[in-house]
């Protein structure tokens, strides 16, 4: 499964952004997704993460502000991102947890 991130960008505090992964293969409705990020200096973390049934878990620091969603019928995760900070500056991967796949990145700065 190929893993490809979009929508990253720079952003001013209290902004909107909207992550797509676009997702290559036939497998991807039946597996578990996620968003993970990466701050300099800091470890990966999982944002949000969505069952293959659609059940939706987030992290509490983006909870209330950030939604995970996907469509099967375009092998498409979604992360909207709302009411943004400025720590939310990271680089966001999207990542297939049930076969282990990753994207490249995209990066989401929030500026104060």
């Amino acid at each position: 499964v190929q893993l490809v991130e979009s929508g990253g960008g720079l952003v001013q505090a209290g902004g909107s952004l909207r992550l797509s992964c676009a997702a290559s293969g036939s497998i991807f409705s039946i597996s578990a997704m996620g968003w993970y990020r990466q701050a300099p200096g800091k470890e990966r973390e999982l944002v949000a993460a969505i069952s293959s049934g659609g059940s939706t878990k987030y992290a509490d620091s983006v909870l209330g502000r950030f939604t995970i969603s996907r469509d099967n019928a375009k092998n498409t995760l979604y992360l909207q991102m709302n009411s943004l900070k400025p720590e939310d500056t990271a680089m966001y991967y999207c990542a297939d947890r049930d076969f282990g796949s990753w994207g490249q990145g995209t990066q989401v700065t929030v500026s104060s």
